[in-house]
């Protein structure tokens, strides 16, 4: 297809646009599919006393993309770092987040490198 030289300044800008359209896709589908698996893996992984805490994680979009959160956030940080006993001595970490978090962070790099090479 041959295009005449006026008009190569629109075909470049909707061929890069196109390709910008199709990038931004599937880094959105990424996000969506790996806050969901965050999410299962979070609740697999987290400590169940009662299962209330590991029950109760969830995903919000927003408009830069997904939190994780749980709904007893009080404990996240407790349970990740461990903490101090009111009689004194310590509770030990029970480190369940992190690796979630570095999992995702690494396929979602992953994901984003596969997008934008087509």
């Amino acid at each position: 297809m041959a295009i005449d030289i006026n008009d190569l300044a629109k075909e470049i800008t909707k061929t890069v646009s196109q390709y910008t359209d199709e990038v931004v896709e599937k880094v959105e589908m990424s996000a969506d599919e790996l806050s969901q698996k965050g999410v299962k893996l979070l609740k697999e992984r987290s400590p169940k006393k009662t299962g209330e805490y590991a029950r109760g994680w969830s995903r919000v979009k927003t408009k830069g993309g997904y939190i994780i959160k749980n709904k007893k956030y009080q404990l996240t940080h407790l349970l990740e770092k461990g903490h101090a006993k009111v009689g004194g001595g310590r509770v030990p970490a029970k480190v369940h987040i992190t690796p979630v978090e570095e999992q995702l962070i690494k396929e979602f790099v992953e994901a984003v490198e596969k997008a934008v090479k087509g």
